[in-house]
């Protein structure tokens, strides 16, 4: 019998939109009104299907996002429920929710706010 594969696949995309910080310190530059590229990667990963040769279809998890990022870009994200406070962990979790009954094998979300500055996201704990 050969051996099992286990695999994580990634898809990324690409969203702009705007952000007020709401509970960062006073006089942080944060507070007041700014926008990001955010570029963000969903992980899957599970055991290769041996007839197939995949963990998982990309395509399954475009399915998934396309209606998120269809109100993330170019929006006010403060203004879409549960990101009141749309800081890169609390939108992490945000994704979470909504694309964890969706996705089996979700295993990590990585959203990039600039080149330099991300959130690694690998759900909650029990």
């Amino acid at each position: 019998m050969p051996p099992i594969m286990r695999a994580t696949i990634v898809k990324e995309f690409r969203f702009e939109a705007a952000q007020t910080l709401p509970t960062a310190p006073e006089g942080h530059k944060c507070r007041l009104m700014h926008g990001h590229s955010f570029r963000l990667e969903i992980h899957v990963t599970g055991e290769v299907d041996p007839k197939i040769g995949w963990v998982y279809d990309h395509a399954e998890i475009s399915k998934a996002m396309n209606p998120l990022l269809d109100r993330l870009d170019h929006s006010y994200v403060n203004e879409i429920e549960g990101l009141e406070n749309p800081t890169i962990e609390n939108m992490c979790a945000w994704l979470w929710r909504k694309l964890e009954p969706q996705l089996p094998g979700l295993s990590e979300i990585v959203l990039h706010e600039t080149p330099t500055a991300r959130c690694v996201f690998r759900g909650f704990d029990a």
